[in-house]
Formats: C-alpha cells, structure tokens, sequence
C-alpha cells in the first residue's frame, strides 16, 4: 500500500467565526492510498479542539504499517482526523476496485439529497440580520452562538429570515444558567434544535433540566464509547467523521445511536467536497443534515457535490466512492 499525504488549503466565501475564534481558510489534509492498480482518496480537517495539527495527523498517518485493512485501521488508529482520511480513502480504493459506488459495498440503499443547513457566522445581531436575510430563501439556517449575550443574535435571525427552520450552535459558549434562560426563548423563536450548549466537560448539569427544545451531542459525542455519558442529557447525537475517524465507525454508531433512541444529526467541519461525500451515506433519513462545509468556500475540489434545492446530492464516482 503506498500512502501519500498533501496539505490544501481552500480559502473561505467570508470569514467564519464560532465562539471558539475566526477563520478565513480552511486547512486539511488529503490521504491518497494506490495499490499500484488503483487510487482512493480522502480528506480530514485537523481540529485544535481535539488537540489535532497538520503535523500531529502527518505523523500518526506516517506511523502506519505498510499494509492495513479498514477493520485493522479501527485498532492502529484512535478516532479522528488522521482515522478519518484513511479510512475513506480505504472505501473509496475498494469501491475502485470493485467497480462498484460506496452505499452498494456498505449495503445501504441508494442515497437521495438531503436538505442541508447553512451555517450563519458568529457577528453583531446587525451583521447576523443581514446573513439570514440574505440566506432566507434557504430552508434550514443553522445558527453560530455561544456568547452570554446571544439574545439579540437570536431576535435577529428571526427577523432576517422569518420562515426558515432553525438550529442553534453554542459550541460549549453557555453556562447552565445561559441555556436554562434562553430555552424558553428558543421555542418561542421556533428553533428546532440546539448543539452542545455546556462544555463537554460539565454536561452533568443537563441532568434533570428542562429541554423543551432538542439537545444535540457534539463535542461530547465521538464515537460509540461515547453513548454511555449522554444518557439523560441529548436527545440528539451530532455524527461527524472527523470526530468519529471515519466512516466505517460512523455507520456503527449511527447504528448505536439509533437503537438507544437518539435522533440522528449529521455535520461536518469546514472542509471541501470530497470531506462531505462519504457523510451523505450518513445523512440518509437523518434528523438534521448539516453538509454546507462547500458552500461556505470560495473554492472547492474539481467534480464537487451537487447543491441545489433539493438539497446536497450523493457524490459523483469522479469525486469519491
């Protein structure tokens, strides 16, 4: 197995800020596997969140041994970005070979589009205003937040885009006591969702408090050991291959999730095309689709996914799988 690893930088349409700070490109790194007959490839988005570099996921992909299985890969790698590229370059490669699309060796039925949210940057309630407006055609607007402020961003939004679905993302911004004040406010705004309102770390505070509107795991859910610690506190898991390292483990825990009970969130990290492809096998009958790291680029793979009102489209073969 030859294994080759590059850097791309794909700049983004406007700069995108979360309550964790601001960016105007998005980094990853492209995993391409040949077994000198045929080529698959994949892409991860390293995230300091997790305490992931550039080089931190060079180095765990380098240390690999020269030969390794998809089951293997579960063992030699934690999950992760570095995971998560090789991984899907592992589906991509034996789709190559087998002539066959990624959902037919995953025994899944053919995937359709799936309505996707598009994310609304972290600003001014003025400047978040002028986003929804100017996105309001779009069905399903998800909202960055995690201020102690965020009310006004909220009324904002609203105002902006009056009838668009919405989800709100505090990305562990809130304290128990921000998100108990504001969980009123939210239904009466006719949001539908919220990601990760309390750090990963003090979700205990969930415990018996009033979730009137769904509560979504994110950085508090990974993979399947994840499952264990989410009882009483989400109604909703947040299944992203970054997080979960890659696909295959992502189809288990949506599995897992599944039949605890929980409904099924599918998002992403900014990343091009070719990072979301294998993710709309994930987002098949889910309850939120969040794949817009495409739309928010000002650039992007040749062949990308398809994004239209139906929604985003399973990838071409000449994209992935």
């Amino acid at each position: 197995m030859q294994v080759e690893v590059s850097r791309d930088v794909f700049r983004l349409a406007q700069v995108f800020t979360i309550s964790r700070g601001s960016r105007t490109e998005a980094k990853v790194l492209t995993v391409r596997l040949s077994d000198g007959a045929h080529q698959g490839w994949g892409e991860c988005v390293p995230y300091a969140r997790y305490d992931e570099t550039l080089e931190s996921v060079e180095a765990e992909i380098a240390a690999l041994p020269a030969e390794f299985t998809r089951q293997s890969l579960m063992e030699l790698l934690p999950a992760g970005a570095a995971r998560n590229a090789v991984d899907c370059a592992l589906w991509d490669l034996e789709c190559k070979r087998a002539g066959k699309r990624a959902w037919d060796v995953a025994g899944l039925p053919l995937p359709e589009p799936e309505i996707t949210a598009y994310t609304l940057s972290l600003a001014t309630p003025e400047a978040m205003q002028k986003q929804a407006a100017e996105n309001a055609h779009r069905p399903l607007l998800k909202i960055k937040l995690g201020t102690p402020d965020d009310m006004p961003r909220l009324e904002a939004v609203r105002a902006g885009a009056p009838k668009s679905k919405i989800i709100v993302d505090a990305n562990e911004g809130w304290s128990a006591e921000v998100y108990a004040n504001l969980a009123p406010h939210l239904v009466r705004l006719g949001v539908e969702l919220v990601e990760q309102p309390l750090p990963a770390g003090e979700d205990d505070a969930l415990i018996g408090m009033e979730r009137p509107v769904p509560v979504c795991a994110d950085e508090s859910c990974h993979d399947r050991t994840s499952l264990p610690k989410l009882k009483g506190k989400y109604d909703v898991v947040n299944i992203k291959l970054d997080k979960t390292g890659g696909l295959t483990e992502a189809l288990l825990l949506r599995e897992a999730a599944l039949a605890e009970g929980y409904k099924v969130m599918v998002g992403c990290m900014v990343g091009s095309s070719l990072a979301m492809a294998p993710a709309t096998l994930l987002a098949q009958g889910a309850m939120v689709t969040d794949l817009d790291g495409p739309l928010l680029l000002a650039e992007d793979r040749t062949n990308p996914l398809i994004f239209d009102d139906a929604g985003v489209h399973p990838p071409s073969v000449d994209l992935w799988g």
